[in-house]
């Protein structure tokens, strides 16, 4: 029980927000009668919020570096609508559209980037800015008018799923990949603990170790025997997968991670350590441009049509994720799997209370509280620390 207890508080960040997020689930399981973890809604949670998980993965570096980014969801929509106008009015090639619309996104994220990094004003102002300029040329170049449909290849995208391997009501893709990742997962783990052992670091009890693995096995696999039970893994799905583990590793694992790090947690002194801090300001935010141009993407191949309104609020529900995912106001800290599972605790909410029959108004407000217990949480355990 001690060793639980010790595991728990170093990683009180982490493990505090998974936690919170079985709790929420268990109770939507039983407020809605089951409804929320049948395998059609599981499906349903990762294709109703993707758009905003893209988002949170770039978001959290930003916040990290001690900035934040308002114009998130206008560069959303400008970037959708402008996907719309070559693929629909100027019938110009899918993977063409896709690749000019990341290059906007690129374009954009630079242009906010140098006048933050550079300028020195602060990333507020910038992106207010930015969230009312891109807001307005969204409707300028929509007209007012939403422009649809798009090719039936784009649309796949949000809609579209991984093939079967067979003609069987189980898919078998998502049954074998379940078991696939777990192995890899589990492979992982040990290599990760030996390595450990070798250099003489803490590690937890042989039976923690063990009951780690099988708890993350048997969620893993009754996840994707849901997405199996339904119609398989959604394509969306990959791209999230691929987004995480890149990010995950270069935060981690490269030392443009430890320079976002570095830079968020005392700019002055990463300074002087050698780190270009305007450089790396400047690409957190081309970056983050980047990203937002694929949510803009993915939502406008889920709407199956640009829309002058797209992207509203995307910005609140991706810095609402990053926070309850534990990230730090004040900057230096936060990971993109916190991030994703603060970006699920909001979607998991929303559903639920969608399912329950809860009015806008309430869903609001409950949202609301969350975000202030979860920021609350974190500055409580910050001064905890530090006493």
């Amino acid at each position: 029980m001690e060793a639980i207890n010790k595991l728990f508080k170093s990683n009180i960040r982490q493990y505090g927000m998974i936690i919170a997020l079985i709790v929420i689930m268990i109770l939507f399981t039983v407020l809605t009668g089951g409804l929320l973890v049948k395998p059609i809604n599981i499906t349903n949670l990762i294709l109703q919020n993707s758009y905003i998980l893209v988002l949170a993965i770039g978001m959290v570096l930003v916040i990290i570096t001690g900035h934040i980014d308002l114009s998130v969801g206008s560069i959303a929509a400008f970037v959708g609508a402008m996907s719309a106008i070559m693929m629909v009015n100027w019938e110009l090639p899918a993977w063409v559209a896709v690749i000019a619309s990341l290059v906007i996104g690129g374009l954009i994220g630079a242009w906010q980037g140098f006048w933050v990094a550079y300028v020195k004003i602060p990333a507020f102002i910038v992106t207010l800015a930015g969230m009312l300029l891109f807001r307005g040329l969204t409707m300028i170049v929509l007209e007012g008018q939403s422009i649809s449909p798009f090719p039936t290849g784009f649309t796949k995208i949000s809609s579209g799923f991984v093939p079967n391997l067979a003609d069987t009501a189980t898919n078998l893709v998502a049954i074998l990949a379940g078991l696939a990742f777990t192995v890899l997962f589990i492979l992982n783990e040990l290599r990760g603990r030996r390595e450990q052992l070798k250099y003489k670091f803490e590690v937890s009890s042989s039976g923690l170790f063990i009951f780690k693995l099988v708890a993350i096995a048997v969620v893993l696999n009754l996840f994707t025997f849901m997405l199996a039970s339904y119609a398989g893994i959604p394509n969306i799905l990959v791209l999230l997968f691929v987004l995480i583990l890149a990010y995950s590793f270069m935060m981690n694992k490269t030392v443009m991670g430890r320079h976002v790090y570095a830079l968020g947690g005392n700019e002055k002194a990463a300074g002087l350590s050698g780190v270009k801090t305007k450089k790396v300001t400047f690409w957190v935010f081309v970056n983050m441009g980047v990203l937002a141009a694929v949510s803009g993407l993915i939502f406008a191949a889920r709407l199956d049509a640009a829309t002058p309104r797209a992207g509203t609020n995307f910005e609140l529900d991706a810095i609402a994720a990053c926070f309850i995912g534990g990230a730090s106001a004040s900057g230096g800290i936060g990971t993109v799997f916190g991030a994703i599972i603060g970006g699920l605790v909001m979607g998991v909410l929303n559903n639920g209370m969608s399912l329950i029959g809860l009015g806008i108004d309430w869903q609001q407000g409950i949202k609301g509280l969350v975000l202030l217990l979860a920021v609350a949480f974190d500055i409580y355990n910050k001064n905890k620390r530090v006493a």
